[in-house]
């Protein structure tokens, strides 16, 4: 992203509604379905500024719950400004709403009303149903599928816990979600 000389790039987190060609996209790949909890009105959209791993400037967006959208937007900034790095940043319909898909190209995403067979909490349940639930990095922040009894999208990262992108007890992005609750 090219600036301004002498201009320092920032974050620049932009927050709108759920446009009509994005929610037909969202409705078209199961990403949303009657039976989810929220709806295009609980939902909004952060797109932001973000470092990737190799260090330069992306732009990114995520679909979460309205009532988040603000806060993401704030960790996003700090988390831009330390230079923690992000692989991609991409809502989940253009996974097709795959949550493998998503899990496996290390995306950075917020709302999934996961498709049946890769829900992991009753529909109503599951926070990515919510949009209130975040995988940053999910190669590098595995989490233990109880259904295969197995670290997804790998276990490259479940042990040694160490890197960029990692997120533990203490980091930065622990710090401020915890923060916010």
């Amino acid at each position: 992203m090219p600036t301004a000389r002498n201009e320092t790039p920032s974050a620049d987190p932009v927050i709108t509604r759920i446009d009509d060609p994005q929610w037909a996209k969202i409705v078209e790949t199961g990403t949303w379905r009657p039976e989810c909890p929220v709806g295009r009105s609980d939902l909004g959209r952060l797109d932001i500024n973000f470092v990737n791993f190799a260090g330069t400037i992306e732009r990114g967006a995520m679909v979460a719950n309205k009532d988040m959208v603000e806060d993401l937007a704030e960790i996003f900034t700090l988390l831009f400004e330390a230079g923690f790095p992000i692989e991609q940043m991409r809502p989940s319909e253009e996974y097709d709403g795959d949550l493998d898909g998503g899990l496996m190209a290390n995306n950075t995403a917020v709302f999934n009303c996961r498709k049946p067979g890769q829900i992991n909490a009753p529909v109503l349940d599951s926070p990515h149903a919510n949009g209130r639930a975040i995988d940053i990095n999910p190669h590098q922040n595995p989490w233990h599928d109880p259904h295969c009894d197995c670290w997804m999208p790998s276990a490259d990262y479940a042990y040694d816990r160490v890197g960029p992108g990692v997120v533990t007890k203490g980091s930065l992005p622990w710090q401020l979600f915890t923060e916010r609750g």
